[in-house]
């Protein structure tokens, strides 16, 4: 199964964080509902996620990872250690800090923009 973009960031999160709600996981890969859900529909039928019932709460949809998206995880651990070493070849550990940081104001930036604060 190819993953697109969009299904890799709701797989980082759920690996990261494990199972979440929906309206919780919106705000975590900042995607819109609509590409939410069809993110979520294509990634049910391959297989790597499920929805649930909240045990607590039987009206919220949690999302959950399966037991196939473990095999999933372990490869994508690797090959994300291999992009690092590629990415950050020759790079001090000050200059990773300080562009990893640069990074963050970028993406806070982003974050402000949409939500309309500018």
């Amino acid at each position: 199964m190819e993953i697109n973009p969009a299904q890799g960031r709701v797989l980082f999160v759920l690996w990261e964080e494990g199972s979440m709600t929906i309206h919780e996981l919106a705000k975590r890969v900042s995607l819109g509902k609509s590409t939410l859900t069809s993110t979520l529909d294509r990634l049910e039928a391959g297989g790597q996620v499920v929805r649930l019932r909240s045990p607590e709460d039987g009206r919220k949809i949690l999302i959950e990872l399966t037991p196939k998206n473990r095999a999933m995880h372990k490869h994508y651990e690797e090959v994300s250690q291999k992009m690092t070493e590629v990415f950050y070849g020759g790079f001090t550990a000050d200059e990773i800090t300080r562009f990893e940081w640069c990074l963050e104001r970028v993406l806070k930036n982003l974050a402000r923009l949409e939500s309309g604060e500018e």
